[in-house]
């Protein structure tokens, strides 16, 4: 049998099934007559809880890295957070019930709320404090929780869900790989998968009704599929396919250190996006060229408080030091829209992907910019620091911030502080207004990076996150390809370069069609890089140019798609 789901990490799992299922939590609501004595068993409940969370950081700081690390630091702060805990608390006191009762009543009606709001990053609070909350229940009463890092055979994991503390403690050696009835590829669970390389195939919406322990089960984490008893012949198959993928790596390995050439030996750049200084040595086993996207507001998150000068100094100095002399793209604070700062306060708003955000709210709130640009101009002496600045949409914000920039510069000059004069300042293009007149932004900026996620949700007006119209975040869609192609054109035109820090950027199919609208520099995740650069060095990039008129005057993405695979060889 075969279920379909959403190929959230490459690769192929064979292994009998392990059913990771949450303990019974069920308990009666009663009264108590020591009100006291019940809030004392709550909070240590909390301490247990707090205690485990340490250790499962640790864990997932050792294996995973800063970045993953920090959402169980999020998950402490629940713990610690009193608009959660008070009103446990004040229930038991004021209503004398139990604890469990206090606890369940309370988290229910903050998940139910955080559940309900637009903002994607909201909702996933929702399972932050579904995930602290059942912990803290389980203590209660006194029944074990699910403990992933006590596996010790060879399993393919069933879950309805892997929350962030399960995935933390999954041990390679032994996980060969897990699939879920919910989730997708950008869910936390998902993501933690490709940084440990483990198989995952999430969204399945049955393999708990389906698979029991103990069942043989291959999860193809490549095409999305999970096989429940597979045949013998079938066992054999994946094995091979197994040894091709591993193969595969093996012979992405030996392009580690090479340049990216195409077949007719033009040279592009081959860069990664990262959100902390531990991600650096991902690119670099990578074979990354430079860093083309680093995430900074990984640094604001996960706080309590804004981080301060000399904390993002140090993070910008790490990377830049690391990287050595290749280039390393710092976006500046990309705040708001699925990103939120709970002590930044910020108003709530009906479209928050349309709202306060980004530029703007870096513009407004220019305390919390200036803070930024002089940790990042004090860095810019320890290697080859680019500046951007997201979320551009007219030429006086860009001139605002730059305005801004170097006014910082001269502050820091004044104090007698060593600066660089080599760092270029430029723009991410995610604002169609900014592409359809990116002739008149390249007389001013430096370099452009087309943000593709939103400039694709922008330009087609359909909401990335919304499953009702994914149908429309087309990335092969010629309005697409034709904004692209303006922003290229523009850049050259001036003598910039232009670069690409979306999804996009790393997929087959957008790789040779972007290779002939003359794209300077690809940056990706990390494990993109290598079955990227072997994609391009097949490819002519003559032929790609000769191309480029006939695919963007095609009139639906089906068109490209099915143009592309047969001039490229795609299956």
């Amino acid at each position: 049998m075969t279920i379909k789901g959403i190929a959230a990490s490459s690769g192929i799992a064979i292994a009998k099934a392990y059913r990771m299922e949450v303990p019974d939590l069920s308990f009666e609501k009663t009264s108590v007559d020591n009100r006291e004595q019940e809030v004392a068993r709550f909070r240590d409940a909390i301490e247990i809880s707090k205690s485990e969370l340490e250790k499962i950081k640790n864990h997932a700081l050792e294996q995973l890295g800063q970045e993953k690390a920090e959402i169980f630091s999020a998950h402490l702060l629940v713990l610690q957070d009193p608009e959660l805990i008070q009103p446990i608390e004040d229930k038991i006191n004021n209503e004398s019930v139990n604890a469990e009762a206090a606890l369940d009543e309370t988290a229910n009606m903050f998940i139910t709320m955080f559940k309900s709001m637009d903002n994607e990053y909201m909702r996933e609070r929702a399972a932050d404090i579904q995930d602290v909350t059942k912990r803290v229940m389980a203590h209660l009463l006194n029944v074990t929780f699910p403990d992933p890092a006590l596996i010790d055979e060879q399993v393919v994991i069933i879950a309805e869900d892997l929350t962030p503390s399960d995935t933390a403690q999954l041990n390679k050696e032994f996980v060969q790989g897990f699939t879920t009835d919910i989730g997708g590829r950008t869910s936390h669970s998902a993501i933690m998968a490709r940084s440990l390389e483990i198989p995952a195939v999430v969204g399945t919406k049955e393999v708990t009704s389906t698979i029991q322990k103990g069942d043989l089960v291959i999860v193809d984490g490549i095409n999305g599929d999970v096989i429940v008893h597979p045949t013998d012949e079938q066992v054999e198959t994946y094995k091979k396919k197994q040894q091709q993928y591993e193969d595969q790596k093996a012979e992405w390995a030996k392009l580690k250190d090479e340049p990216t050439i195409t077949a007719d030996n033009e040279h592009v750049e081959l860069v990664a996006n990262i959100g902390t200084p531990d991600d650096t040595v991902g690119v670099m086993n990578n074979g990354g060229e430079g860093v083309g996207l680093y995430r900074t507001e990984f640094l604001y998150m996960g706080k309590s408080q804004l981080p301060t000068e000399d904390e993002q100094f140090e993070s910008y100095k790490a990377v830049l030091e690391q990287m050595g002399d290749k280039p390393v793209v710092v976006r500046t604070l990309d705040i708001g829209g699925d990103k939120e700062l709970d002590y930044l306060d910020l108003p709530h708003e009906m479209n928050p992907f349309l709202g306060f955000r980004a530029i703007r709210l870096c513009l407004e709130r220019d305390d919390i910019f200036r803070t930024q640009l002089r940790a990042l101009l004090r860095a810019s002496v320890y290697g080859n620091l680019k500046i951007m600045f997201p979320m551009i949409a007219t030429l006086s914000e860009f001139r605002e911030a730059k305005a801004l920039l170097l006014e910082e510069k001269q502050n820091l000059i004044n104090e007698g502080v060593q600066v660089s004069e080599e760092f270029e300042v430029g723009i991410m293009v995610e604002i169609p207004a900014t592409a359809v007149i990116a002739k008149q932004f390249a007389k001013e900026v430096d370099f452009f990076s087309i943000g593709t996620n939103d400039l694709i949700q922008y330009t087609m007006a359909a909401d990335r996150m919304n499953e009702r119209v994914s149908y429309l975040y087309q990335p092969y869609n010629p309005a697409i390809l034709n904004l692209i192609n303006n922003v290229i054109e523009a850049a050259h035109a001036e003598g910039k370069w232009a670069g690409m820090c979306g999804e996009m950027a790393g997929d087959e199919i957008a790789i040779p069609i972007l290779l002939g609208l003359g794209l300077d520099e690809f940056s990706m995740s990390a494990t993109s890089i290598l079955p990227a650069r072997t994609q391009i060095r097949s490819l002519s990039k003559q032929d790609w140019t000769s191309y480029k008129d006939e695919i963007l005057a095609m009139s639906t993405a089906e068109e490209v798609v099915e143009f592309v695979k047969e001039k490229a060889n795609i299956q």
